[in-house]
């Protein structure tokens, strides 16, 4: 399969030029409405624009929503393009790609990108699929073939996959845990983080209980409530708003061969993520970049083995070769390439991925809670285990 060479027509035309967030808590105490529209009107005015000035809109399948509901309460008016994109978390990068193709395209001027949910006080994702409705259709029916067996929540399907890696090459527990405890010691220092000034140590991450073995407490991400939003503007506009551009260097959605939502058993390997090989290729194509350019990474991490298998098929490191890498300190503070600088899932907040958007724009503006010293260019991914999405953010030439 070709890609795109770096002359691709989004590359470097758009930029993220607004983000807005709630508070990440574990009892919101009002609507995910309500939750959407501050962290809209939030990035609204970050960006220095009005909602008179926004005409686009793209969230999640999962988002409960609409987005003419958001923009009759926040007084966006008319929208000249609306999206939203599929399989969960993994959607999470694909809403920039969808608000980068309709600005590029001219069908939108300023489009906002969000996610909002009582994923912990409401609907708790981690509780599985067990009280879904047993209606006959497509995506219903493949959890057929995984419920009986006792597969019903995220993490019992991971855990079939960490099984495998950890088995092929000979990863431990404990390497799982030193990507937890370097997401945690970046969220001890983000005062926006739930696990604010709570680090943790290898010691702590052995003594958590199993979820579903080999998956401990301390390998799962949270369940947060909360919002974040995203404005995606023309790189030409986003130069004249208040505070630097984000540009959009590269974005892409992948995927891969005999997919499933985080239950691909049926695939020649499964200690790997294709979906995710397959959207590093478009990002390296399409940017001109490679790995050596970057300056840190958000990877999504709602379970640290897919952390694992993020840098060997985005290419830090050789297959097998992760729990070496993260063993000898590259993701951690002062490493090669920082992970999560704001304490990703694990340690800031689960909003599905966009709060670590978020995060890569602050670190090109340089105002992040864990502000690296230089940095040129930051990739973020999106969900895994699921047809996902990634992007990587640069700073204006």
């Amino acid at each position: 399969m070709s890609y795109p060479n770096p002359a691709h027509t989004i590359s470097r035309k758009t930029a993220i030029a607004g983000i807005g967030a709630t508070e990440f808590s574990k009892e919101s105490g009002r609507s995910e409405l309500q939750l959407a529209i501050e962290a809209t009107l939030d990035a609204i005015e970050n960006a220095g624009l009005k909602p008179s000035d926004i005409d686009g809109m793209v969230t999640y399948t999962g988002d409960t929503n609409p987005e003419i509901d958001i923009a009759r309460a926040t007084g966006i008016g008319e929208l000249t393009y609306f999206s939203r994109v599929h399989y969960g978390g993994g959607a999470c990068c694909g809403t920039i790609l969808q608000a980068v193709l309709a600005v590029a395209s001219g069908v939108a001027k300023a489009v906002v990108c969000y996610r909002a949910f009582n994923e912990r006080s409401g609907n708790r994702f981690g509780a599985g699929v067990q009280n879904r409705p047993p209606v006959p259709n497509a995506e219903n029916a493949q959890f057929a073939w995984y419920a009986p067996y006792g597969l019903l929540t995220p993490a019992q399907w991971v855990a079939m996959f960490t099984r495998r890696y950890m088995h092929q090459y000979g990863a431990s527990s404990e390497d799982l845990g030193r990507v937890a405890v370097a997401g945690r010691d970046f969220a001890a220092r983000n005062p926006k983080a739930w696990f604010y000034n709570k680090p943790i140590t290898i010691e702590d991450h052995q003594n958590s209980r199993f979820i579903t073995e080999p998956l401990r407490l301390l390998d799962c991400c949270q369940e947060s409530d909360g919002a974040q939003a995203i404005v995606v503007t023309s790189i030409e506009r986003a130069r004249d708003l208040q505070d630097k551009p984000a540009v959009i260097a590269a974005v892409a959605q992948g995927s891969g061969v005999l997919q499933d939502m985080m239950t691909s058993y049926y695939r020649e390997n499964i200690a790997h993520l294709p979906e995710m090989a397959l959207v590093a290729r478009q990002l390296w194509a399409m940017s001109g970049l490679e790995v050596k350019d970057l300056s840190c990474a958000i990877l999504y991490d709602a379970f640290t083995p897919f952390v694992l298998m993020q840098l060997e098929d985005f290419g830090f490191c050789a297959r097998g070769e992760a729990r070496d890498f993260v063993k000898d300190g590259h993701i951690s503070r002062g490493g090669s390439i920082p992970v999560n600088t704001h304490g990703g899932q694990l340690g800031e907040a689960y909003i599905h991925g966009m709060n670590g958007i978020a995060e890569g724009v602050r670190q090109i503006r340089g105002s992040s809670s864990n502000q690296l010293e230089v940095v040129e260019n930051v990739l973020v991914s999106s969900g895994t285990g699921v047809p996902t999405s990634a992007m990587i953010l640069c700073q204006d030439e």
